[in-house]
């Protein structure tokens, strides 16, 4: 399964109601760390299928999600459970420090 977009529109069906928790990267076309991030998140979505929702909010698309998370550096990656948030992680991170934080989750 690949990751889902979240915009404005979905979001609170994608994120705020999901059953299963939910990892979100806030990221942009043009951020060079967003785009050597890009694989990893793909690989948690692989990963994690049926255990985990993985979704993408480009913050250039869907500005008042980026406001209302207090995005002020991309990438920046949230874990929300039960429609709340658990984990925040900004910037470039190896896959390895990823799958730490989602097996205190899972």
């Amino acid at each position: 399964m690949s990751e889902i977009i979240i915009t404005s529109d979905n979001f609170d069906e994608a994120v705020m109601q999901a059953k299963q928790p939910v990892l979100v990267d806030f990221w942009a076309t043009w951020c060079g760390p967003c785009r050597m991030l890009a694989p990893v998140i793909e690989e948690l979505a692989d990963e994690y299928d049926g255990k985990l929702t993985v979704g993408k909010i480009d913050v250039d698309e869907c500005p008042e999600l980026a406001s209302e998370f207090g995005v002020s550096s991309i990438p920046m990656v949230v874990l929300f459970q039960n429609g709340e948030v658990v984990e925040t992680m900004i910037g470039y991170r190896p896959k390895d420090y990823y799958v730490g934080v989602l097996n205190k989750y899972l």
